[in-house]
C-alpha cells in the first residue's frame, strides 16, 4: 500500500484502533483454542508487531523477493503448532519501507479460519479504519455455524494425527509463485473441454495443467500415484445456506486420484471431468449426514478416505485451494485498495499445495497468480520445463 497524506505513527495508530474496536465485536479472533473443541481466553488477543524495511516499495514490486517475503509475516507462514492452545488466532506485523509506503503481514490460525472468514474478518477491520462503520462486516451470530455442525465431544487423536499427516511432510520442499495471463488461460480452458465438461472454469483448467506438469516432472521418483484435494466451502451447500462471512475452518476435501503410468497419455479433461466428479460428491444431501447426533460416523468415515488415499507408500498428495473473489485485492483500510497481495514465501514443511488468486494489478486484466508448492526435486524440474512455461510466467514484476 502506499500512503503519501499519513505519517508512520497515524497508519499504526489507525490501525490498532480499528483492529482493537473490529475485536471487541469479533471476540473469537483475540482467544485461545482448547483442547480443539472450543475457543476461550478471549482477552489473550491479537499480537502486534512493527517492522522498518531498508528498500523502497516500488524496488519491492518490481522484483517480488519470493525468499524475503516470510520476514513480513509475524509468524513462520503454514508451519505446524505442535501446542496450539497457546497459538493466536490471528497476527498482524505492520511493514513500513523507507519510501512511506506500508506491507500488511497477517497470519490466520486455520482452527477456525478458511479464506472466506480472513476476507470478512479484514473487511471489518477495514471498514472501521475507515470510519465507515455503516459498511462494516457485521456477524449477526457467530455460533452459526456451529447450530449446523454441532459440537460433538472432542475428536480422537488418531484423527487429528491423519490430518496433520495430510497438511505436513518432512522432505524438503520449493514454494514458486507462477502468473498465467489471460491468452494462457483462455488456451488451457479450450484444451479441457470434453464431452463430460464443455465448459471448465478457470481454476479447474489451471488445477489440471498444474498436476500433469507436476506428474510429469516426477516421474524420476518413485511415485506411483498422485492424489488431488479440492478444498470446497461448505457454505453455499448447506441447508439453510450459511452466510459467505460465517465464521469457520468451513471446507472439506474432495479428493480425486491418479496413476502415474498413464499421465503422458492423460488428457487436460480426462483430469478436469474426475475432479468435477470428486467436487460434486460433496453436495447438499452429502452434507446433511454431517448433522446431529448421527454425524459422528460419517466424520470418521471421510478421515478414513481421505486417509486411504493419502497414506499410499509411492504417493504424491497435492492440496488445491482458489481464493478467487475472496476480495483480498479490494481491503482499503482508507488509502486505497492494496497493490498487491501476495501469500507468502516458503510454506516450509507445508504438504504440496497450490493457491489460486487474483494479481489485483490493472497491468494484469483477468491474471491468476498460482503459488505452487512441491517437492524441491519435482519443482526443479517444473519451472524450467518449456511446455509448462510456456503458460506460466515465473514471479513476474507486480508493476510493469
Amino acid at each position: 500500500m502506499r500512503n503519501t497524506h499519513l505519517k508512520g505513527t497515524q497508519i499504526s495508530t489507525q490501525l490498532k484502533e480499528s483492529l482493537s474496536k473490529t475485536l471487541d465485536h469479533l471476540y473469537p479472533f483475540a482467544g485461545r483454542v482448547r483442547d480443539n473443541l472450543i475457543i476461550n481466553d478471549y482477552d489473550e488477543g491479537v499480537p502486534y508487531i512493527e517492522t522498518r524495511v531498508n528498500t523502497h516499495l516500488f524496488e519491492f514490486l518490481q522484483n517480488p523477493p519470493m525468499e524475503l517475503l516470510n520476514q513480513c509475516l509475524p509468524y513462520p507462514p503454514f508451519s505446524y503448532q505442535p501446542n496450539p492452545d497457546q497459538v493466536p488466532q490471528a497476527a498482524v506485523q505492520l511493514n513500513t519501507f523507507d519510501c512511506g509506503g506500508i506491507a500488511l503481514g497477517l497470519c490466520f490460525s486455520h482452527k477456525i479460519i478458511d479464506g472466506a472468514t480472513a476476507s470478512a474478518f479484514l473487511r471489518s477491520w477495514a471498514a472501521n479504519s475507515r470510519g465507515a462503520c455503516h459498511e462494516a462486516v457485521t456477524y449477526k451470530n457467530l455460533s452459526e455455524a456451529s447450530i449446523i455442525f454441532p459440537p460433538q465431544n472432542p475428536s480422537p487423536n488418531h484423527h487429528l494425527s491423519v490430518m496433520e499427516k495430510i497438511w505436513f511432510r518432512e522432505a524438503k520442499s520449493k514454494t514458486r509463485r507462477f502468473v498465467f495471463d489471460a491468452k494462457a488461460i483462455a488456451s488451457l480452458r479450450s484444451e479441457c473441454k470434453g464431452e463430460r465438461v464443455p465448459n471448465p472454469t478457470r481454476i479447474e483448467a489451471l488445477s489440471a495443467f498444474i498436476l500433469k506438469s507436476a506428474m510429469l516432472a516426477s516421474r524420476s521418483t518413485a511415485n506411483s500415484r498422485f492424489v488431488l484435494h479440492q478444498a470446497v466451502n461448505l457454505r453455499r451447500l448447506t441447508e439453510p445456506r450459511l452466510s459467505t462471512c460465517t465464521v469457520g475452518n468451513l471446507f472439506l476435501f474432495a479428493s480425486a486420484a491418479y496413476n502415474m503410468e498413464h499421465a503422458a497419455e492423460m488428457g487436460l479433461h480426462e483430469l478436469v471431468a474426475r475432479m468435477k466428479q470428486a467436487v460434486g460428491s460433496i453436495n447438499r444431501e452429502y452434507l446433511k449426514t454431517l448433522h446431529g447426533d448421527e454425524s459422528f460416523p460419517k466424520v470418521c468415515e471421510y478421515i478414513k478416505k481421505i486417509e486411504e488415499v493419502s497414506t499410499h507408500k509411492n504417493l504424491n498428495a497435492i492440496i488445491s485451494s482458489s481464493w478467487l473473489k475472496f476480495g483480498f485485492n479490494e481491503v482499503d483500510f482508507g488509502w486505497g485498495n492494496p497493490i498487491w497481495s501476495g501469500i507468502s514465501g516458503e510454506f516450509g514443511s507445508f504438504r504440496n499445495v497450490t493457491i489460486f488468486k487474483e494479481i489485483g494489478s490493472a497491468d494484469y486484466d483477468n491474471a491468476v497468480e498460482a503459488w505452487v508448492t512441491l517437492d524441491e526435486k519435482i519443482m526443479s524440474v517444473l519451472e524450467h520445463d518449456p511446455q509448462f512455461l510456456a503458460f506460466a510466467s515465473p514471479n513476474p514484476s507486480i508493476i510493469i
